[in-house]
């Protein structure tokens, strides 16, 4: 019976740490674009990082045909937004990154933009996750990709993920 359980074990883990091998890095950059963090020093992406995987670990049995990268991202964003409602008093404007791309967005226009354009989650998954209309979503998306790509005077825009200077 010992000797089951602890081939089950390893087995548990040697699949979980190929699944960590192959999503990591993606979920992170996800994690640094929805913190607005700069990509070398985003504490709070690697904060929301590893508690998506070690919930992701936790329930690793229970998955049951699910994808685990779709569990450990609803568990990253679903964290993003919490965090943010109680340290801004809702998905209002937080602290990001002077230097970031999408630090001009609050934090409820990056979750849903980095869920749909960076991610390609679908409007109702999004709206579901988030408790909002789809077209609430599909509005703040719209809202989000306009501001990025048509900044007020001053602000760099951004195309392609590069910035561009302010004409």
């Amino acid at each position: 019976m010992r000797e089951r359980q602890a081939s089950q074990s390893a087995r548990r883990a040697r699949e979980f740490e190929a699944f960590v091998a192959g999503a990591a890095g993606r979920l992170l950059h996800a994690a640094t674009l929805l913190t607005a963090e700069a990509p070398d020093d985003n504490p709070r992406a690697r904060r929301l990082l590893t508690l998506a995987l070690a919930h992701t670990y936790a329930c690793w049995d229970r998955l049951r045909g699910e994808d685990p990268y779709d569990r450990a991202r609803q568990h990253l964003a679903t964290r993003f937004a919490r965090g943010a409602w109680h340290q801004y008093g809702g998905l209002g404007r937080g602290r990001p990154h002077p230097g970031s791309t999408l630090a001009v967005l609050s934090p409820q226009e990056r979750l849903i933009l980095v869920l749909r354009l960076y991610e390609g989650v679908a409007e109702e998954q999004v709206a579901a996750l988030l408790g909002l209309p789809p077209e609430r979503v599909h509005a703040i998306c719209d809202r989000a990709t306009a501001t990025l790509l048509h900044p007020r005077r001053g602000q760099p825009s951004v195309v392609m993920g590069a910035k561009v200077a302010p004409s």
